[in-house]
């Protein structure tokens, strides 16, 4: 091979890493006016994501990229290394269901994780539903899954192609009988069982992968029969409603969300009667109260004019008369609650920690335990026999540490046994620092942010750098374990994740201040964030790169738009960049209280300010980036991608390469059937970040 000297290597290389050839791209001449705006959409086309013009435009574009990350593992190959992290991470508690202990082990790594339980905590594990073995298909993955009142049965929910549709297998603990029932297309459905005798189930009857969404139907299927006997015993179809449901005890609980006012619809029925005759017990108004949970004829809520959670309850017998369970706590967010026999427990969230208070049935304080900081928590199970609550304990560098919590004495304990054993740090408590600190907004708000990095890193401005968020409908964003981005981190990388306004984790007000017409506040705290970093000197605008996924798509996608100038990389994952036309595809329509309506003029043209794909302007050269979507997300659908990709490559102005990767066989969480595929996902992301940050 003909070497080639530092000098010349030095002169071609920005030729050869902007060389980049893009598969031909159609551009129609397709111009929409609306409320008086007009505007180009040369790309709709790519919407008809089922025909072969555009899976073969797809695959051509997977072929280019594949193509520039060959290169890329030239120089980073992260897989290894990432696996041998894992190697020393220890494993989380198993989860509690009815009468048994349950985990998802990895049996090989190129097939699906496979189902096990046990008895009592120090049983070897029995295994229980391996999707491999029934399907033949590594990308069937158990889903969820859901025991009987008596633990006869299991109910195993599975994605067979990464969707959201999905299907249900039915094992039972003996083994001695085999259950031959399948349930299919089942959508965004809890698995509700009457007693061991059958299932409630939603129904989905989409035709098409991504059109609206049309899970209207509430369906109790009875073990042993079939599907097309199964009786309808809910149907939202004529008023579009949205819906849940639950079993408390023996009856069944539906609560229906009105599309049209912010009421909520409270249903109940008996399950000791052949017929299910349903009964409107409650109607209140949605914009005031969160249900949290029903037992012994009291409903328990919490109220959303108290900004940080609390609850209370009301008997039906009396509506009028409330009792406040549990006061807010000021600056301390309720994040969860979990009624047990004896003891509620609550779960906040406070600057850098975590905390779980147990309260008694009537309210009264009884224990508290802290988290460490920097961390938090799962709360596992509770065993009333030794009055102990059991939690997993993890943040970004520290894997799972299991912990029994006795409420009477206070005692905290790590626990282990035969099956869950102790394992040594990677690294030492103190190898990684972690910060969270306030940064003013433009309009002098305190946005938090977490940031990570080595101990000993010199903040001199040149680290390569990851900024992360997700700030929408609410959601409070927690650490989690990630053995890849330690590595990040050991490469003099800084990691930064902020929580930014639409998310939940400074309380309800915090999330309305970046709903509808005040969404840009959400983007415009990234942006503040971003410059925050480079000013402090921790990163450059030639070492910053920006990732999110989903909701958090949307606001990198927004972020890169609005400010191109501030970052190297961009890689948006199974992001909303077509803000113009979100509610006519899937879950869209559900999603008009949190970004408007498109078909009102003050919210079109809100929506049309910050839509990412509207703003690319054609004298901009964005930054590096890497678009990743999945073929089967019928959530936020591959269109998005392909439209927002394939208008930022046909620019003559665009120098810096933009790959489109559509990940075959997945949905909206990526490749996760397989630890192999899930961790390889995982190594492309920060190979990628990492040879062009470090360029």
């Amino acid at each position: 091979m003909k070497r080639i000297s530092l000098v010349t290597y030095l002169l071609l290389f920005p030729v050869l890493l902007f060389a980049q050839k893009y598969p031909v791209t159609k551009s129609e001449d397709n111009k929409v006016s609306k409320f008086n705006i007009s505007y180009p959409d040369n790309y709709s086309w790519l919407e008809n994501m089922d025909s072969d013009e555009v899976k073969n435009w797809a695959n051509a574009q997977n072929e280019t990229t594949n193509l520039h990350f060959e290169e890329v593992k030239k120089e980073y190959d992260i897989v290894r290394k990432i696996n041998e992290y894992d190697a020393f991470a220890s494993n989380s508690l198993p989860t509690k269901k009815e009468a048994y202990f349950y985990t998802r082990y990895i049996v090989e790594k190129g097939k699906p994780t496979v189902l096990f339980y046990r008895k009592e905590l120090n049983d070897q594990a029995i295994e229980l539903f391996n999707p491999f073995k029934i399907y033949r298909n590594t990308t069937a993955t158990l889903m969820n899954y859901n025991p009987s009142k008596n633990s006869k049965y299991m109910a195993c929910e599975v994605s067979t192609d990464g969707s959201d549709k999905h299907e249900i297998r039915f094992v039972p603990f003996d083994k001695a009988n085999a259950v031959d029932d399948i349930i299919k297309n089942i959508k965004f459905s809890r698995m509700s069982w009457n007693k061991d005798d059958g299932i409630f189930y939603m129904r989905n009857r989409n035709q098409n992968t991504f059109a609206k969404d049309s899970t209207y139907q509430l369906y109790y299927h009875k073990i042993g029969t079939i599907q097309e006997n199964d009786k309808l015993v809910f149907d939202a179809t004529k008023t579009g409603n949205h819906f849940t449901y639950f079993i408390k005890k023996d009856r069944l609980i539906i609560i229906e969300s009105d599309c049209k006012n912010p009421n909520k619809n409270y249903y109940s029925a008996s399950l000791n009667e052949e017929e299910y005759h349903l009964q409107k017990f409650l109607e209140l108004d949605d914009t005031m109260f969160t249900f949290l949970n029903y037992n012994n004829n009291k409903v328990y809520f919490s109220g959303k004019e108290y900004d940080w959670g609390e609850i209370r309850a009301f008997d039906l017998s009396n509506k009028n008369e409330e009792t406040v369970f549990i006061p807010q706590i000021y600056n301390n967010l309720l994040v969860d609650a979990v009624f047990t026999e004896g003891y509620i427990f609550c779960k906040y969230k406070t600057k850098n920690k975590y905390y779980v208070i147990a309260y008694d049935e009537t309210g009264k304080f009884v224990r508290k335990f802290d988290s460490p900081e920097g961390t938090t928590f799962d709360i596992k199970f509770y065993d009333p026999k030794s009055n102990s609550l059991y939690i997993s304990v993890y943040s970004y560098t520290v894997a799972p540490q299991n912990f029994k919590l006795n409420i009477e004495s206070g005692e905290v304990r790590n626990f282990y046994n035969d099956y869950i054993v102790p394992k040594g740090t990677l690294f030492s408590l103190d190898h990684f620092i972690t910060k969270s600190i306030d940064v003013k907004s433009r309009d002098n708000k305190d946005i938090p942010i977490t940031i990570l990095y080595k101990k000993g890193t010199e903040l001199n401005g040149n680290n390569p750098t990851l900024l992360q968020a997700y700030g929408g409908f609410g959601v409070v964003s927690e650490p989690n374990y990630d053995s890849a981005l330690m590595y990040f981190l050991e490469k003099g990388g800084v990691f930064c994740f902020a929580e930014i306004r639409g998310g939940g984790e400074k309380g309800l007000k915090w999330h309305k201040e970046a709903m509808r017409l005040k969404k840009m506040n959400s983007f415009n705290d990234f942006i503040d964030v971003a410059e925050y970093l480079i000013k402090e000197k921790y990163t450059s605008s030639q070492k910053l790169a920006i990732s999110g996924g989903s909701y958090g798509g949307l606001v990198v996608g927004v972020a890169m738009t609005q400010r191109p100038d501030l970052f190297k990389v961009v890689i948006p994952k199974v992001g909303v960049f077509d803000m113009l036309k979100f509610d006519q595809y899937t879950v869209g329509r559900y999603h008009l209280d949190e970004f408007g309506n498109p078909e009102t003029k003050t919210d079109f043209e809100n929506l049309y300010s910050y839509s990412p794909y509207h703003n690319i302007k054609e004298n901009v050269n964005y930054p590096i980036t890497l678009i990743i979507t999945s073929k089967n997300d019928d959530r936020v659908p591959p269109f998005h991608s392909y439209k927002f990709a394939a208008r930022l490559q046909n620019r003559t102005a665009q120098k810096n390469p933009v790959s489109l990767e559509t990940r075959d066989d997945s949905g909206h969480y990526g490749k996760i059937s397989t630890y192999k595929s899930y961790q390889e996902d995982k190594a492309d992301f920060y190979d990628f970040l990492l040879y062009h940050l470090n360029k």
